[in-house]
């Protein structure tokens, strides 16, 4: 029993000798954590340079796009052929893919011979060799009758231009065939195919071998983004955000990148860590100075680089007693598998006896334990720079998306890491170690890059569909000039018939005399009262003017009106807004005082004089009884009595839309014209008397307050309402009523974008055909998000982010569709609003014999405030559709309270001459 446990002593002795012996011959190959950290941080930074424009062509790692642009969403469904060129064997397939409630695929395939004289000899030889062996596979496999799309797995660098092109950089891996750098690889297969004329294929993919790999993954777990190969040779791709992608247009949406990371170094970056057999194993290579990174790592050169360790240490009489044999001086007689087998745990000293038997050796047992940690040391090495530039590329996914901790699947494939035994185990905790704020499951590759070209060419397919369906859905809003033409001659019309008494009754654009005469011409001056009642909230406001300096003071408070009296009866709703009256008189200390009062009351009102409105009907929610058809400066007048503790002169009921043209009228005395595009949409302008029939008189001008929202409300305009617009006027208050401020106003373009997206999730187009409990609560959309939405500056994630609010699990390719979907909705409401304008600036230029005119529109309301794009779209559109006039826009920043003043301002001082009359 003492001389086995002598013995175990005596080997565990020698192990340990033997371990630090080569340890310490090595100890530059033993990379310690903070070296690695390092090494990352340099990767990140070559990624940057890779991905910037003016820094990629002298990056070593060249961050080629791919133009995948997305992975499976698992809809994909279809058969498709899949090529794969780039080892020693050529490989062909068929893959079917089917949905059938789970994913599944099926794959037919055959291997084909790369002779040294096809890879090696012309480049026109090596394509037809292609070409024939797709077309043996078809007529073997019977599909020479169906036409099917291809992806085609080529495992060499490439310069993309698209998803289908891609120019050779350079050969790797033996291949050297001629005149094939920088040409395009897959118009040569085309050019092949060609030339078999009952072959009838479409290319629709051109896939790396990486790519193909996380493609692959990806269709099994919808977390894969990243794709590793480490065999013969080594690479990595990832999904990165366009918006960081310099070569490419476009910022939406993501792109997988192929690193080519096995160039890394090339620069010099890596000098402090390659060792002399890192120099000498480069040295005598087919391409020298090049993928320096991938030499210290891939299937293709590990082997190699313990050849000539073990060289150098037997030369030193470390090893064999300083005997070498001639294999031990051949170069590639030591391969990857020989490490790998070395490195068994259990029958590793065995091999390593064995195959160091048949390199002409005779190895003691010290020597094979040493031999055995020569082969951990340079495959740990390996494990631990892959792992590095993993764990640089993890945390740029991170940060990407903005989070703290990253939830992401890494796709694997490649000889070395599947036969070496102890491989995956090292780089896993490597990468953990390393980015402990990321949870990665490494997942392999079953079926390899061809069926992940197969894959790619899928998506491709379902994308191209889907694109086709979502375009068709888009192209309902986008308007030609033509139309954006009729609905401004309609407009035009509908403004005239409106103005005509005959026709007056039978108008859709009610044309209401508004009784404001006059403009301010900066003789205003006084104290005024101005109450400003159009929605949830009512403003009181003493606006104080002085005169010829245009000096406006203004001093307001707000007031709430619950839902019960907005609701309720007419009398308790006037009955309220004079004890909102009262309590800012007594908050400003004018309790007694006499004031003139303007009273902007934004619901359509039928005027017989300024200080006189009849309302037509209630909008925005309010049902107040016993109000519609009655007098609402009578019913002021009334309740101001009933409270009986101060005595006001009304002087003017006014529009907000009419208060927004007085205010910017005062400080521009070409302003003309008011438009108000927020939660309703209306506009009014400055009309010749003569033209407006309803009054008596043709001296001078008139503010005519338009209520435009109603046009269309006769079909006039049918011919460009959608299905969407139709089932939003269906769903309202008032179906069939304010047909164009339902297609141009915040209150509905949220709606209309929730019909479109429920329509292309019925058709599977979004969110994996999933209607979500909220996407289908009416008014859920509100036009605030279509504002966040079409930002400039949002990232998707952040557009995921508000979908996420809404109860919307959106993935990156949803978002851009929603993205686009709100972008067409509001464009149009820009557009169409743009034509009505255009209508009235060509109206006023004409009704003035002018050929040119200059005339400024004041704006107020959210939607031209906070979207975007909207008010560049509308200016566009009247520039477009009105070349003669001069359209200036300004925006009314005090809105409707400060116009009511300056209309009752402007109303006292028309008043003074005819009372001294």
């Amino acid at each position: 029993m003492f001389a086995v446990h002598l013995l175990a002593f005596y080997f565990t002795k020698l192990k340990e000798d033997q371990i630090k012996k080569v340890d310490r011959f090595l100890y530059h190959m033993r990379l310690s954590d903070e070296t690695l950290l390092d090494i990352m941080a340099r990767f990140q930074a070559e990624m940057e340079k890779g991905l910037g424009k003016d820094t990629n062509p002298t990056a070593s790692v060249k961050m080629l796009p791919t133009f995948v642009r997305a992975i499976p969403d698992g809809t994909e469904n279809g058969e498709f052929l899949s090529l794969d060129l780039g080892g020693s064997k050529f490989r062909v397939l068929k893959v079917q893919v089917s949905e059938e409630g789970k994913r599944n695929v099926q794959m037919e395939s055959q291997f084909y011979p790369t002779p040294n004289e096809i890879i090696r000899g012309n480049g026109v030889e090596l394509f037809d060799y292609v070409a024939d062996c797709l077309a043996d596979f078809m007529k073997n496999k019977e599909l020479k009758h169906k036409k099917l799309p291809l992806g085609f797995t080529f495992s060499f660098p490439c310069r993309q231009t698209k998803l289908e092109e891609g120019f050779l950089l350079s050969w790797t891996k033996k291949f050297k065939a001629r005149g094939v750098q920088d040409t395009d690889v897959v118009s040569r297969l085309a050019s092949a195919m060609k030339k078999h004329k009952d072959l009838d294929v479409d290319i629709l993919a051109l896939v790396n071998d990486t790519v193909g790999t996380m493609m692959t993954c990806a269709y099994d777990d919808p977390y894969c983004e990243v794709g590793v190969i480490i065999g013969t040779g080594t690479n990595a791709c990832y999904m990165e955000d366009m918006s960081n992608i310099d070569l490419v247009e476009g910022d939406e949406g993501r792109m997988c990148i192929n690193t080519e990371w096995g160039a890394f170094g090339d620069d010099g970056a890596l000098e402090d860590i390659r060792t002399e057999f890192d120099r000498e194993l480069d040295l005598g290579s087919l391409n020298p100075g090049k993928q320096l990174f991938e030499k210290m790592i891939s299937g293709l050169y590990m082997g190699e680089l313990v050849r000539l360790i073990l060289l150098k240490m037997a030369k030193a009489g470390l090893l064999f007693g300083g005997e070498k044999s001639s294999a031990l001086h051949t170069k590639g007689k030591i391969e990857t598998q020989h490490v790998a087998a070395m490195e068994k745990s259990k029958e590793g000293l065995a091999n390593t006896r064995e195959i160091l038997v048949d390199l002409g050796l005779e190895p003691s047992e010290a020597d094979c334990i040493a031999v055995q940690h020569v082969c951990t040391i340079v495959s740990f090495r390996s494990a631990n720079l892959c792992a590095a530039a993993l764990a640089a590329i993890l945390t740029r996914l991170r940060e990407n998306k903005k989070l703290t901790r990253l939830r992401t699947t890494v796709g694997m494939d490649g000889t070395l890491y599947k036969i070496h035994p102890q491989y995956p185990k090292r780089l896993h905790k490597v990468v953990r170690k390393l980015v402990p704020n990321c949870d990665v499951r490494f997942l392999l590759s079953e079926s390899g890059s061809t069926k992940g070209a197969a894959m790619v060419t899928a998506v491709a397919s379902r994308v191209q569909a889907q694109r086709k369906q979502i375009d068709k859905v888009l192209a309902l809003f986008q308007l030609t000039r033509e139309q954006l033409d009729g609905v401004q001659h309609k407009m035009r019309a509908e403004l005239e018939y409106g103005l005509k008494r005959k026709t007056h009754a039978l108008a859709t654009v009610k044309m209401l005399p508004t009784y404001v005469c006059g403009m301010p011409d900066g003789t205003e001056k006084g104290k005024f009262l101005a109450l400003d009642l159009g929605g949830t909230n009512f403003r009181v406001l003493l606006v104080k003017i002085r005169s010829g300096r245009k000096s406006v003071r203004m001093y307001n408070k707000i007031f709430a009106i619950p839902l019960e009296i907005m609701q309720g009866t007419g009398e308790e709703l006037f009955d309220h807004i004079v004890q909102c009256i009262a309590d800012f008189l007594d908050y400003m200390g004018l309790k007694g005082a006499q004031l003139p009062l303007g009273f902007t009351f934004s619901f359509p009102c039928r005027q017989t004089s300024i200080d006189r409105g009849t309302l037509v009907g209630w909008t925005k929610g309010f049902k107040a009884t016993d109000c519609e058809g009655e007098d609402v400066v009578d019913m002021l007048r009334e309740a101001i009595k009933r409270r009986n503790e101060f005595d006001l002169d009304i002087v003017a009921v006014v529009n907000d839309t009419v208060g927004t043209m007085m205010t910017c009228g005062y400080e521009d005395p070409n302003c003309e014209i008011g438009l108000i595009a927020g939660t309703g949409s209306n506009v009014c302008y400055m009309e010749e008397m003569r033209n407006i029939e309803l009054v008596e008189g043709d001296e001078g001008k008139m503010c005519i307050n338009t209520e435009w929202g109603g046009f269309g409300d006769n079909d006039c305009i049918d011919d460009i309402r959608t299905q969407y617009d139709k089932e939003v006027d269906e769903g309202s208050l008032n179906p069939g009523k304010q047909r164009y401020e339902k297609m141009t106003s915040g209150m509905y373009l949220g709606e209309i974008v929730r019909q479109i997206l429920i329509d292309l999730t019925k058709q599977g187009l979004l969110f994996r055909g999933q209607i979500s409990e909220r996407l289908r609560t009416r008014g859920i959309f509100e036009t605030k998000f279509l504002s966040q939405i079409e930002s400039d500056r949002l990232a998707l994630l952040q557009v995921r982010r508000i979908l996420q609010q809404l109860g919307l699990d959106s993935t990156c390719e949803d978002s851009i569709v929603v993205k686009e979907v709100c972008g067409a909705v509001s464009r149009r409401a820009a557009q169409l609003c743009g034509a009505g304008l255009a209508a009235i600036v060509e109206k006023r230029r004409e009704d003035q014999g002018l050929e040119h005119l200059k005339i400024t529109v004041g704006v107020d309301g959210t939607l031209y405030k906070l979207h975007p794009h909207f008010s560049r779209v509308l200016q566009e559109t009247v520039k477009e559709l009105a070349p003669r006039c001069d359209v200036g826009f300004m925006l009314s920043e005090d809105g409707s309270g400060k116009g009511a003043a300056l209309i009752t301002a402007v109303a006292k001082r028309l008043q003074q001459p005819r009372k001294e009359n």
